[in-house]
């Protein structure tokens, strides 16, 4: 067991309220700017400092580490204007020189952070500037839509390096345990004081544990539960279960594209193959992981975004229906035949793929099973691999080291540019080929330019042009196959006041400065 203790700074550890809950594995990091999974994202969320936040309830801007911010007539630049008086959580002063530092490092394509995507544009990086200590410019080459918004994501972080850096936000991780839990406590430099004096948050990858402590009183929520976990707490504890209807989160697989020593060249050219794609796509019945799998709880999947985002969502665009003779058609026609039972390429190998997913999520072993059965119909053997989410992340976006992957996306926020990690060819968490020197496929280059403008596009109606064509594109390619949108299932005990949970994540964390325990 690994044990890291980090100085208390002044307040030492709280012994007053506490909040209580689990995640199913340790952070990958505490390194702020390279987030790039659930569990990580929580600490960040809570820990971090940021210029502005996003109310997730209203969608409205709301003032953080900037006491107040202006936007250029342009609407090119906007200028922040710093609280006095913020510091660390170690106790070194915060100013605006941290902020440009922040910013700058985020955009240095060298550290690859999935937080500077955000903050591209096509025309060319911004300019950061600390007018003074309190006050910071950022100006782009050209009109940035939403400029002031993208801050929700950036949290500053101290010129000191460190394993856990110090923070800006309302807590800090004052205790870890690898493997076992953390310990945030209450931030004594924040410019405002959260009504909880600590979180802590246990790692716990088994869903029944987790269930059965919240159900004993010894956790105080669970953001997200399994449609099994959620209705044993509708029937136990009904005024804790929380159904918020469609999520905007989505269940998906991909192939692995990029070159690996994992997966031979002639498995490589049906996992490229547009025809392979789609055939494995049509054979999944989606309504049956819905009903199934999800207890009813979810609904088939149209594409890259969830129509639970009613604006963004191209509404043109249908869930892919099942339809093995459309499969079998296209198949065909890019060489495969069926023999024996056993689909094969035109060179004679049989099609047979391992798919990896996280181990200990009942839910998407279970879609792996279905998967694994529907497309034993066409011929294609599917062997599941179930890996812990450490592992896992490592394999896909480190090693490369896996043939397929059954996941999830959580998206951060209605606003589709916060995923152009995923989707620029050249981003660290373009899913099926990380980190594409250059894109692949015109389609891919398409979605490239689309990306790009629709981050520098200030009309909002050609941005949603821009993010339809981007979704008609992904329907057709396949390159991720999107399979279902969950409901959001929480489960929230009555002891927690001042809770508003939402479909954005972190559905019930998002105003934790307001949380309080009776």
């Amino acid at each position: 067991m690994k044990r890291l203790i980090l100085p208390l700074y002044i307040c030492g550890l709280a012994t007053g309220a506490e909040l209580r809950f689990s995640i199913p594995a340790d952070p990958k990091t505490f390194d702020p700017l390279h987030v790039s999974e659930d569990n990580s994202e929580i600490v960040r969320y809570l820990t971090a400092g940021t210029l502005v936040r996003i109310n997730r309830a209203t969608d409205k801007v709301e003032l953080q580490l900037a006491d107040s911010y202006k936007l250029s007539p342009d609407g090119r630049a906007v200028t922040f204007h710093l609280r006095p008086g913020l510091k660390f959580s170690d106790g070194t002063p915060l100013n605006s020189n941290d902020v440009a530092r922040t910013l700058n490092t985020a955009l240095d394509p060298k550290q690859a952070s999935p937080k500077g995507d955000t903050f591209r544009s096509d025309k060319g990086p911004p300019e950061v500037k600390a007018i003074s200590p309190l006050e910071i410019s950022i100006r782009y080459p050209a009109p940035k839509p939403d400029i002031e918004r993208l801050f929700d994501a950036l949290s500053i972080v101290p010129v000191k390096a460190a394993r856990i850096p110090a923070s800006a936000g309302p807590y800090f991780v004052a205790e870890y345990r690898s493997g076992e839990s953390l310990r945030l406590s209450r931030n004594p430099h924040y410019w405002m004081r959260p009504a909880l004096d600590s979180i802590r948050i246990d790692i716990q990858p088994n869903h029944d544990i987790e269930l059965t402590r919240f159900l004993r009183g010894e956790l105080d929520l669970i953001n997200k539960l399994e449609p099994a976990g959620f209705d044993r707490v509708a029937k136990e504890q009904p005024a804790a279960a929380r159904n918020l209807g469609a999520s905007l989160d989505s269940e998906l697989m991909w192939f692995n594209q990029a070159p690996s020593q994992a997966v031979p060249e002639w498995k490589r050219k049906w996992f490229r193959s547009k025809a392979f794609r789609r055939a494995v796509s049509e054979s999944i019945r989606r309504d049956d992981i819905a009903r199934i799998v999800f207890h009813g709880y979810a609904h088939p999947a149209a594409g890259p975004i969830s129509p639970a985002n009613k604006f963004w969502f191209n509404a043109a665009l249908k869930p892919l229906p099942f339809d093995a003779q459309a499969a079998t058609r296209d198949l065909a026609a890019d060489g495969f035949k069926l023999s024996g039972g056993v689909l094969k390429d035109k060179d004679g190998h049989a099609v047979e793929f391992s798919i990896i997913t996280n181990a200990g999520n009942r839910t998407r072993e279970a879609m792996a099973a279905v998967i694994q059965s529907d497309l034993s119909a066409i011929g294609i053997r599917v062997n599941i691999v179930t890996l812990d989410m450490g592992s896992l992340i490592e394999r896909i976006a480190k090693t490369a080291q896996y043939e397929a992957c059954l996941l999830g996306f959580a998206s951060v926020e209605v606003n589709p540019t916060e995923q152009m990690n995923v989707w620029l060819s050249s981003g660290a968490q373009h899913a099926w080929w990380p980190l594409e020197k250059t894109p692949a496929t015109p389609w891919e280059a398409r979605i490239d330019q689309l990306e790009i403008s629709m981050a520098s596009e200030p009309s909002r109606d050609l941005r949603k042009k821009a993010i339809d064509e981007m979704q008609r594109i992904v329907v057709d390619e396949q390159p991720i196959i999107y399979l279902i949108n969950p409901d959001y299932l929480a489960a929230v005990s009555p002891r927690i006041r001042g809770a508003q949970p939402v479909a954005s994540p972190p559905q019930i964390l998002w105003n934790v400065e307001s949380l309080r325990l009776e």
